[in-house]
């Protein structure tokens, strides 16, 4: 026998205590009945995730998420073997390789594998420099680029803004380089959308191109000349043509630009006017006053 029943000892047992509560809401005890094993703690994972994403949003940290994400999965397949180790680039002029790759988007973190070729393509062609984009991606790791870029055409100044744009009025920079310095100028709202036509048309004349400094578009309907020498030439609205073609004859024949004078009016189809400068003008004066006849003495008033 133990030596507790020797001692006439019970062996005490625990008493566990009953503590009176209210019973539980029937919503809550239809949940325990019916709802699977485990599906409060996975709603309450729920409840947390959606708790962390509504403080991502409203902190504004969506961008730097996506980013965290798209850097570890490009990490993850740069490991198996898939990293850009090669970028063949053709076509480029105007912008370095450099360039092209941060305007795509492609960085040093970018896989083969999960770069979205099309992505990359829109993104080129929405700068003004490129026309057109070709994006192939050859595994396991070399990606080629062929571009096609703009030319620059002109320069063309409006609201006192210089900027480089392309034949077909695209603005390719808002400034100028000294690169860009020799490009013919063109002046004026609607210039750049129709310089491309009266260029041409002025390269056909180039006694008169080759002293033109400037061509303004007055009223998005005309043009004007401004000449290295500061003559303005104010063309027609029609037969510019015919316009040009005259000033050539005339410069031919009367060395009309090396004349004195300021401006050239050819808006009249019957006629031209010539505007003599303020020196020509007062030579002019004192020429025919000159000439007049003088009063004999005894003639009357």
């Amino acid at each position: 026998m133990l030596l507790r029943e020797r001692l006439g000892l019970r062996a005490r047992v625990p008493v566990r205590r009953l503590i009176d509560r209210e019973p539980p809401n029937r919503l809550i005890l239809w949940l325990e009945n019916y709802l699977p094993n485990r599906t409060g703690i996975a709603l309450t994972a729920l409840m947390l995730l959606g708790s962390a994403s509504l403080g991502i949003v409203k902190g504004g940290h969506v961008d730097e998420l996506v980013i965290a994400l798209s850097d570890t999965r490009n990490a993850l397949a740069n490991s198996a073997g898939f990293r850009i180790k090669t970028v063949a680039i053709n076509g480029r002029k105007q912008l370095s390789q450099d360039e092209i790759l941060a305007i795509g988007g492609v960085s040093g973190r970018s896989s083969l594998l999960f770069l979205d070729a099309d992505g990359v393509r829109d993104k080129l062609k929405a700068n003004p420099w490129i026309a057109d984009a070709t994006v192939l991606k050859l595994y396991p790791g070399r990606l080629m680029i062929e571009i096609t870029e703009r030319q620059a055409f002109a320069l063309w100044q409006e609201g006192g803004r210089l900027s480089v744009i392309a034949d077909d009025g695209a603005l390719l920079e808002p400034y100028v380089s000294r690169r860009f310095l020799s490009l013919p100028l063109v002046v004026g709202k609607g210039a750049d959308t129709q310089a491309r036509d009266f260029l041409a048309l002025l390269a056909r004349y180039p006694q008169v191109n080759s002293v033109t400094k400037a061509a303004i578009l007055v009223g998005e309907r005309r043009w004007n000349l401004r000449l290295k020498d500061g003559l303005d030439i104010r063309l027609p609205e029609n037969d510019v043509g015919n316009a040009l073609a005259l000033l050539t004859k005339l410069d031919k024949d009367d060395r009309l630009f090396s004349r004195d004078i300021v401006a050239v009016d050819m808006r009249l189809p019957d006629r031209l006017v010539v505007q003599l400068s303020d020196e020509a003008g007062k030579a002019r004066d004192e020429l025919f006053k000159d000439k007049k006849p003088k009063k004999k003495a005894g003639d009357s008033a």
